[in-house]
C-alpha cells in the first residue's frame, strides 16, 4: 500500500555541460513506499538527475525537499546523511578489498585497541548477504567477483545503510531471473518499511513487475508521469524516443558462407572445459547460459584477455599462437566486453577511443594522424548515433548506453572479421538496441561473423541464426531454428 508521504520533491532543476542542456526544469517527487520508475534514452538525463541528488553532481539551479525541509548544496556525505543510497550502474566499489570491507567501508567494527574486528566484519557482512539471499564468501576481494556478484555486493552496502530513499540505475542489468526476482523481493520488503525506490531501468518487461509510478524523459525534459496500470509498452517507447519504433529487433536473413572461426577442445581450469564449436561468415551465433555457466569467461578467452589450460581458436585456419588481445586484433577479431568499462579510456575523447585497437597495431614512435582519427570518430558517430555529436568530449561524460557504441566503433574502426558480442545491449535503451541490432545484421550481411553472449532470451532468439547453451562450463545443446524461451531455460537449467 503507497502512502501519500512525500519523501522527495525536486523543481525546475537544471543542469549543463559544455554543449549539452542535460537537465532542462525537471520536476519529480518520490513518495514513501512507492517504486517510481525513470524511463529515457541513453542521455534523456536520468543518470544526471540521480547523481546531483546524491550529491555527486551540483546543480545549476532549483530546489530539493526532502521530508519538507529544504536542503541546499548536496555533496555524497551530506546525501548519505539525509538517507539518500545510491547504486550507479557503473559500479563504485573498491576492487582489491574485500566483499566484508566494502559493505562496511567507512564504519568497520573495531576491537578495544583499534585494530579493525576481522571476525565481527566477516560476520556483520554475512548477515547482510543472507538478508538478501546471496552466496559470497566476504572475505572474498571484490576484483575475483563476477560482475553480477559486484553489483549484488553493491546494492548490500547500500541497503546496510537505512537508506529511506534509494537510487538503484539498472540494478538488473548483470543480473540472471532468478537474482532479479530475489532483489525484487527485497524491493517489496524495503516498500513495505515506507522506503521510497527510484528506479532507472531500459528492461520495459520489469515496469509492471515492480513499478508504482513510471516517468519518462527525453533530451533533459520530464514527458510525462504516469500510474504503472495505465502504461502501455508502445505507448512509452514512443514517448521515450519521440517516434514508433517500427522493429525491435531487424533482423536481416544473410547468406551464411565459409567457417571463420574455429574453437577446439578449449578449456580453462574451473571456468569451462572442453568448448568445441565452428562460426562461419555472416553468421550470428548466440550462446546462452544462466550467470556462472562459463559464457564471458569463454569469449574472454577466446579473445585472450584471459589465459587458457588447453585448446586451440582458428580464424581462417591460422592458429592464434600468442593468445593475447594484440593477436587476436592481427588476426581480425574484436570483442565488446560485458563491462564497459574494461574497454574505455575514460579521460580521453572519442577518437582516441574509437582508434585504440588501430594503433595497438602500429610501431612504436609512429606519427599519429589527428585529422584521420576525427575523420573515424565522426563516421561512426553518424552512423551509430552517438548523442551528444561532440567529438572533442572525453568519454567519462556520455551515458553509459553512448559508451558502448563508442567501444562498438572500435571494432568497426578496425574492419574485423570476427566479432564477439559479450552482452552488447546491456544499459542500452530500447531505441539503442533496435540500432546494435540492425548493425550486426548490417555486419553479418556484409560477411562478419558474429558471436552474441546474451541473458536475453527474446532477442537472442530473434538475432541469432544457431543458438549454443552452456551449463556448467559446458556447452551442451545446440538449437538450429524455432527454439521457444522454454527450450533455452530446459537447457541451460538442471532439472
Amino acid at each position: 500500500m503507497v502512502t501519500k508521504k512525500v519523501l522527495l520533491r525536486m523543481e525546475r532543476i537544471d543542469k549543463k555541460f559544455p554543449g549539452v542542456h542535460a537537465l532542462n526544469q525537471i520536476d519529480l517527487d518520490l513518495y514513501a513506499g512507492e517504486v517510481h520508475i525513470l524511463l529515457g534514452e541513453n542521455g534523456a538525463g536520468k543518470s544526471t538527475l540521480m547523481k546531483i541528488l546524491s550529491g555527486s553532481l551540483e546543480r545549476d539551479s532549483g530546489n530539493i525537499w526532502i521530508d519538507g525541509k529544504e536542503v541546499g548544496d548536496l555533496d555524497p556525505e551530506h546525501s548519505k546523511s539525509l538517507g539518500i543510497g545510491m547504486v550507479y550502474q557503473e559500479l563504485s566499489l573498491c576492487p582489491n578489498l574485500s566483499v566484508a570491507e566494502n559493505i562496511f567501508l567507512g564504519n568497520l567494527p573495531k576491537t578495544k585497541i583499534g585494530a579493525v574486528d576481522w571476525e565481527k566484519l566477516n560476520k556483520m557482512a554475512k548477515e547482510s548477504l543472507v538478508s538478501l539471499n546471496v552466496s559470497i564468501d566476504p572475505r572474498m576481494l571484490v576484483r575475483n567477483l563476477e560482475v553480477a556478484e559486484q553489483q549484488l555486493t553493491e546494492i548490500a552496502r547500500v541497503i546496510n545503510r537505512q537508506s529511506k530513499i534509494l537510487l538503484l540505475d539498472e540494478p538488473t542489468s548483470a543480473l540472471s531471473d532468478a537474482e532479479r526476482d530475489r532483489l525484487f523481493e527485497l524491493i517489496r520488503l524495503l516498500q513495505s518499511k515506507g522506503v521510497g525506490i527510484i528506479y532507472i531501468s531500459h528492461r520495459l518487461n520489469e515496469i509492471k513487475m515492480i513499478g508504482t509510478r513510471v516517468t519518462v524523459m527525453r533530451d533533459g525534459k520530464v514527458v510525462d508521469t504516469i500510474p504503472v496500470e495505465k502504461t502501455d509498452e508502445n505507448q512509452l517507447i514512443q514517448k521515450m524516443v519521440g517516434r514508433k519504433l517500427n522493429e525491435q529487433y531487424p533482423k536481416i536473413h544473410t547468406k551464411i558462407g565459409d567457417k571463420i572461426l574455429e574453437i577446439k577442445n578449449l578449456s580453462s581450469e574451473n571456468k569451462f572445459k572442453n568448448v568445441n564449436f565452428q562460426l562461419h561468415s555472416g553468421e550470428i551465433l548466440g550462446i546462452f547460459g544462466l550467470m556462472g555457466a562459463g559464457q564471458t569467461e569463454l569469449a574472454r578467452s577466446i579473445f585472450g584477455l584471459d589465459s587458457k589450460m588447453s585448446g586451440e581458436v582458428l580464424i581462417d585456419g591460422c592458429v592464434l599462437t600468442k593468445h593475447n588481445p594484440n593477436d587476436s586484433i592481427r588476426h581480425g577479431l574484436g570483442m565488446l566486453t560485458r563491462d564497459r568499462r574494461e574497454g574505455l579510456v575514460p579521460m580521453l575523447e572519442v577518437p582516441q577511443n574509437v582508434t585504440l585497437a588501430i594503433r595497438s597495431q602500429e610501431s612504436f614512435g609512429q606519427i599519429i594522424k589527428l585529422r584521420t582519427e576525427k575523420e573515424f570518430a565522426n563516421k561512426f558517430v553518424n552512423s551509430l548515433q552517438i548523442n551528444p555529436p561532440i567529438i572533442n568530449r572525453k568519454v567519462v561524460f556520455f551515458s553509459g548506453g553512448n559508451q558502448q557504441k563508442i567501444i562498438l566503433s572500435r571494432w568497426l574502426c578496425c574492419e574485423s572479421k570476427v566479432l564477439i558480442f559479450d552482452e552488447p545491449t546491456r544499459g542500452i535503451d530500447v531505441a539503442g538496441k533496435a540500432d546494435v541490432f540492425r548493425l550486426m545484421s548490417q555486419l553479418a550481411n556484409e560477411g562478419i561473423g558474429i558471436v552474441m553472449i546474451s541473458s536475453e532470451i527474446p532477442e537472442i532468439i530473434a538475432m541469432a541464426d544457431r543458438i549454443l547453451v552452456m551449463r556448467r562450463g559446458e556447452i551442451v545443446t545446440e538449437f538450429q531454428q524455432s527454439v521457444t524461451q522454454e527450450d533455452l531455460l530446459c537447457a541451460a537449467s538442471e532439472f
